[in-house]
């Protein structure tokens, strides 16, 4: 299977192609994204933080061709999403004796390092497997579910079970059972990190997983909904502001679209269809009023301390814990 990694979203420029490195900085022509290491300031204000990531990844890569990128890094690098803040390059050094921060990257050591380091297109970084285990096993169950399902998606030989296995045979057991629950549930269906979230909140507000991707119609003229409860007969749809805020079209031919969708599914047998954001994934108890107000039945208790957490996960700026 051919693998690419995504490239840097801008051209680098090292200090040595610039006349005047700090008076470029100071005139607000360039923007330094590492030491020695400069983008066009314009071009920069316009990127995404994902891309500013990714731009910071590369020009870490610049200045350290042999480093071996992993974690979230190497997710990004990878073509898997990243859900929260990036605050750092992580960077495998398995020879120094304590992991630790040198400037903006972040450097991690194992005295048990049985990762796959793969050289993609000239650059070290962690499988796709030991970057979806890494991020598993550091971070928040939902954002280490978002990677772990584009992971699935992505590579048609990857599984739950091929993740899991992994996260067992390791042996090193430092943040084996904390990574559990998000190998244990990744699903190539979920089609978006949006999706992903929303599967955690579902689950940790206590009600019945539903199935993902359901067509719902003739074949041929069906609707595909995101979430499909079939007792209760409801459909549920991770929607986003950005659908409606102009840059995927003219807002009011979206929402009129999505109107006339929603009552071709209601003919089609949906007894309703719910729309949610991601503030309300942010906020702890909105989705489960919004999927109540409805008629869906919880059928276990909330995980309130997983859904608070997970609040602060989606807050500008969250690391989650």
């Amino acid at each position: 299977m051919l693998r690419t990694l995504r490239p840097s979203p801008l051209p680098l420029i090292p200090a040595a192609a610039l006349t005047h490195s700090t008076r470029s900085v100071r005139r607000g022509d360039v923007e330094p994204v590492a030491r020695g290491v400069y983008v066009d300031s314009a071009a920069w204000r316009g990127l995404s933080r994902w891309d500013r990531d990714l731009a910071r990844i590369h020009a870490h890569l610049l200045r350290h061709p042999d480093a071996v990128i992993c974690r979230e890094s190497a997710a990004l690098l990878w073509g898997l999403p990243i859900v929260g803040s990036l605050d750092a390059v992580h960077v495998l050094c398995p020879d120094t004796s304590t992991s630790r921060r040198v400037g903006r990257a972040r450097l991690h050591t194992s005295v048990h390092d049985d990762r796959v380091v793969e050289e993609v297109q000239g650059i070290r970084l962690t499988s796709i497997v030991d970057t979806c285990v890494d991020v598993a096993r550091f971070r928040h169950p939902a954002a280490a579910l978002a990677v772990a399902d584009a992971a699935v998606r992505q590579d048609p030989r990857l599984s739950a079970a091929v993740l899991a296995a992994v996260n067992e045979e390791r042996a090193s057991g430092r943040g084996r059972r904390h990574a559990r629950w998000a190998l244990a549930r990744a699903d190539g269906d979920a089609e978006s990190a949006w999706e992903s979230v929303s599967r955690a909140a579902i689950e940790w507000s206590g009600f019945p997983a539903p199935e993902l991707q359901r067509w719902i119609g003739p074949p041929g003229d069906a609707d595909r909904t995101d979430f499909w409860w079939d007792r209760a007969r409801i459909a549920g749809e991770a929607d986003g502001h950005l659908t409606y805020d102009g840059r995927c079209g003219d807002p009011a031919r979206t929402v009129l679209a999505r109107e006339e969708r929603d009552r071709r599914l209601r003919r089609r047998g949906a007894r309703t269809v719910v729309h949610w954001s991601w503030d309300d994934l942010a906020h702890p108890s909105a989705l489960r009023e919004i999927l109540v107000g409805v008629g869906l039945v919880p059928d276990t208790v909330p995980d309130l301390g997983a859904l608070a957490s997970l609040s602060r996960l989606l807050r500008p700026g969250g690391q989650g814990p």
